[in-house]
Parts: structure tokens; C-alpha cells; sequence
């Protein structure tokens, strides 16, 4: 089994159980992937019926700290391929270190660990300040994003407190995942299990829409546009989600 890839449900919960049923049984898997995964004519794969530990989250907070905890679940909310197996060897280090896990950037995982939780947690800010909601006819805020790492989640609140007096969803079209705000809690759903009965922008939505559209215009100095600059501050990947750049599209 040490040289066996294993397979857990794609959610957190599922791969806490499985890391801390590998750590307990001193078993060191070749790797780690979610049910998505396409295995190839050489894995060994091998799926293992783990009893799930409700208590796991809290059990893995007292084990290794607050902070390496939540580092961990940054690295899960990213795409960077094998972070199930840097998470493995980082919890398993954690356990021994404790919160001084983050002075021991020497070891590969932790220090693999930290640059890709810095970077998940660099573009949920940026996130925070960049989501276009628009007014729908039903008086709906609603946005799409398309972020590089599973970020709807993390982000969520800081909406539930800026908006909080308003209806609002947002969707991940990537992931096809949808975050929706009822002047209460936050749901989450799947495209699939969720009905919009109307995309369509509200007449004054248009109106600023045509306004923001010719400001940014307005503005614009065409001797000192610096392409580079630009690209750097905002990336082409979020260029569709923004009236003004829609004709440059």
C-alpha cells in the first residue's frame, strides 16, 4: 500500500480523514487524488473505506494549531497538482512542529505549502476588490467570476458584510458553483440545482453601464497607455467581466 495512489471524495472533510488515517497507520502513499482523477496503465490505485471522524476538523486544530490548519485548507482550495501529497508530509511534519511549523521552510513541503497558500491567498484579496455586480430586473445583485483556485467560499463573507443588506449571488463559472445571499446566511449549489429567473439588467444597470463605459473613455490619456503596465494590474482572464473592456475584447 506504501507505493499505492489513493483516492478520496473531492472534499475536504474526506481528505483530513484520509490524511490522519495515513499518518496513524504510518502508511506513506505513493500519491493522493480526488475521484476525478484518470488514472494511468501504471497507478496502483486503491480507494480505502475510512469511516469518516465528524470531529476531524477540530481534532486536526488541536493536533498542529490554528494557523498550520488553516494554511492547510488553502493549499486544498488550490489547482497546483500533488497538493494532497504536500499537504500529507506538511500535517505530518505539523504534528511534530506545531505553529513553529512555518519557521522550518527548509523542509520542501512546508515550504511548497506556504508560497501556494500565499498565492490562493493573494487572489481571493484581489477578488474582494475586483467582483462586478450588476442589477438585475428582479433587484438581484449578481456577478460571475472565474478565479484560478477554488476561492468562492473564502471570499463570501467579506460580501455577507459589505452587501448585507442586499440579495446577491455570485458564480464561479469554472467550477460551476453557485454562492447565493438571502440578507441572512450564504447557500451554496450547484449550477445545476440552481434557476435564475431572469439575467437580465435592470434599465438603470444599462444606464450607468453606458455612463461607466464612457468615463473610463473619457479618462484614458493615449499618449501615456502602457500595455505592459496594465496587463500586469489586470490580466486578459478578467477583461470579460468588465464593461469598459467588452469593445476591446
Amino acid at each position: 500500500m506504501n507505493n499505492a495512489c489513493l483516492i478520496y471524495e473531492d472534499t475536504f472533510i474526506s481528505l483530513l480523514n484520509l490524511i490522519a488515517y495515513l499518518v496513524q497507520s504510518k502508511i506513506k502513499p505513493a500519491n493522493i487524488k480526488n475521484t476525478k482523477y484518470s488514472p494511468t496503465l501504471l497507478d496502483n490505485i486503491i480507494k480505502l473505506e475510512i469511516e469518516e471522524n465528524e470531529n476531524i476538523v477540530k481534532t486536526m486544530i488541536e493536533s498542529i494549531g490554528n494557523a498550520p490548519f488553516r494554511l492547510m485548507y488553502l493549499v486544498f482550495l488550490s489547482t497546483v497538482e500533488n497538493k494532497e501529497l504536500i499537504l500529507y508530509y506538511f500535517y505530518l511534519n505539523a504534528l511534530k512542529y506545531k505553529e513553529k511549523i512555518f519557521y522550518h521552510r527548509n523542509l520542501k513541503c512546508v515550504d511548497k505549502a506556504i508560497k501556494i497558500a500565499n498565492y490562493v491567498s493573494h487572489e481571493s484579496h484581489k477578488y474582494k476588490g475586483f467582483v462586478r455586480f450588476k442589477d438585475l430586473k428582479n433587484h438581484i445583485l449578481y456577478a460571475e467570476i472565474e478565479p484560478a483556485n477554488d476561492i468562492l467560499e473564502i471570499i463570501t463573507p467579506h460580501f455577507k458584510t459589505r452587501l448585507k443588506n442586499e440579495y446577491w449571488i455570485i458564480k464561479d463559472v469554472k467550477r460551476k458553483i453557485v454562492a447565493i445571499y438571502d440578507k441572512k446566511k450564504v447557500f451554496f449549489c450547484l449550477e445545476e440545482e440552481f434557476t435564475l429567473k431572469t439575467t437580465l439588467e435592470s434599465q438603470t444597470e444599462m444606464e450607468f453601464s453606458e455612463l461607466w463605459k464612457i468615463f473610463y473613455k473619457t479618462i484614458g490619456i493615449k499618449d501615456r497607455k502602457n500595455e505592459r503596465c496594465r496587463m500586469n494590474f489586470m490580466p486578459k482572464r478578467f477583461w470579460k467581466y468588465m464593461k469598459e473592456l467588452e469593445d476591446e475584447l
